[in-house]
């Protein structure tokens, strides 16, 4: 992978760490996954009665903008068009729009209208891809790829077409809304390890280069990802934790989780197989220790809301971000080696102990004798005794020891805090430790 480019124009992307990713469209009326056209060979005839009946008559994006602030999300990235090729706003290149659904209307302008109003930042995610459009050609991922006359079908499809289509609408996004704080491109799958399940398509078909001068050229403020098939700002695991900072070119690179709550982008309604609260909460604070944001999914339901087992896995983690919030906004990783089952995250001269699992009584802490000047538990600010064991004191009868030289130790209550996850606040001594 080629190195991506520094993002210092946008510091506000590193400092939030948390932000919500929305996937809504036509998909949400079948509620059985966003790729329910590839999944199921459906053709644009199939497709069409969604588009038909589309009239989310409860959307009300200062609702959604309202739950993710309370989640303790700092900026939001709604679906413009998925792969399906249906487009949420009032576009000039196509009828495959929502105001010609019952919907009426551009439900993009409101959506930007309403994350300004919230004060958070602004983010338009754009498929690449179009299982819609008479141009795009039919490949591995297409709903037609089993049909028996793809190559007949294929000959009369141009994707240079298609390319003018696809620059067009970018175009149409970035210059019809105001500032536009993020772009999330979906996806490229010529080259790399998707090509070996998917052989598609990639920079050439898209004409990426120049589709992402476009982009700069119309806000210059604007932090791009990486699914370009070219170099982009930040790097985009999807569905898994990386086990370390994300690398490129040999140095460490930023980077987004993208995670569902149940495996699914969009609404899926009989899917249960969603994430605990805690479950989502420890995968964040994974994610900052290791110098990474979260962008965790809701899929809204075909009237516009979200789902209530979605709404409370927002509240949950922003229950948890109201007290712990300090030790994720602005923070970041550390070289300094966490004890086991717990992470670390650094801003300034204060480190966050995250406790996964609460150890009896006594945390030990490798290197930081001496080096720590208070210490507190953040949910509630009450102290936290330490001491420096004498490393040659063996751990006997009722007194621990046998710790290496340097070791600072903490003394914990037996009753764990009453929160998803403790995390102990430690203010160094000097801000220049690592």
């Amino acid at each position: 992978m080629p190195s991506q480019v520094h993002i210092d124009h946008a510091p506000w992307f590193t400092e939030s760490r948390l932000g919500m990713f929305v996937h809504w469209g036509l998909y949400a009326m079948a509620a059985r996954h966003e790729w329910v056209m590839s999944f199921e060979r459906q053709s644009v005839g199939d497709y069409e009665a969604y588009f038909k009946h589309f009239d989310p008559d409860l959307y009300d994006p200062r609702e959604w903008a309202g739950q993710a602030k309370a989640a303790g999300m700092e900026y939001v990235v709604l679906t413009t068009k998925h792969h399906e090729g249906f487009c949420l706003w009032d576009t000039k290149l196509t009828d495959y729009k929502a105001p010609n659904t019952p919907a009426g209307r551009d439900l993009i302008a409101p959506y930007v209208e309403a994350l300004r109003e919230a004060g958070l930042n602004v983010g338009f995610y754009h498929s690449l891809i179009d299982w819609h459009h008479p141009d795009f050609t039919i490949d591995d991922i297409h709903p037609l790829r089993d049909a028996p006359n793809v190559e007949e079908l294929n000959a009369g499809r141009d994707m240079a077409v298609y390319r003018d289509y696809l620059h067009g609408q970018v175009r149409e996004l970035m210059s019809n809304y105001g500032q536009i704080d993020y772009l999330f491109f979906d996806f490229s799958y010529a080259t790399g390890p998707m090509a070996a399940r998917y052989p598609g398509k990639g920079r050439d078909d898209w004409d990426s280069g120049k589709l992402l001068e476009m982009v700069r050229e119309l806000q210059p403020g604007i932090i791009v990802n990486d699914r370009l098939d070219v170099p982009g700002d930040f790097v985009t695991p999807e569905q898994y934790q990386p086990s370390g900072a994300m690398m490129s070119g040999g140095r460490e690179v930023p980077w987004e989780a993208c995670q569902t709550l149940n495996g699914s982008w969009g609404y899926d309604r009989d899917n249960l197989d969603c994430k605990s609260v805690d479950l989502l909460v420890r995968m964040l604070i994974d994610g900052v220790a290791k110098g990474g944001n979260l962008l965790l999914n809701v899929g809204p339901t075909a009237r516009g809301e979200i789902d209530p087992r979605a709404a409370g896995a927002l509240a949950g983690m922003g229950e948890w971000m109201r007290a712990h919030d300090r030790s994720i906004r602005g923070a970041g990783s550390t070289s300094l080696l966490p004890p086991a089952d717990c992470r670390y995250t650094r801003r300034g001269n204060r480190l966050y102990l995250h406790l996964f699992a609460w150890p009896l009584k006594v945390v030990h802490l490798p290197g930081l004798a001496g080096k720590v000047g208070y210490a507190q538990l953040l949910n509630d600010g009450s102290e936290i005794t330490m001491e420096a064991l004498d490393p040659s004191q063996a751990a006997q009868n009722t007194q621990p020891g046998g710790q290496p030289a340097g070791t600072l130790t903490l003394k914990l209550p037996v009753q764990r805090p009453n929160v998803v996850v403790p995390v102990i606040e430690l203010f160094l001594n000097d801000e220049s430790e690592s």
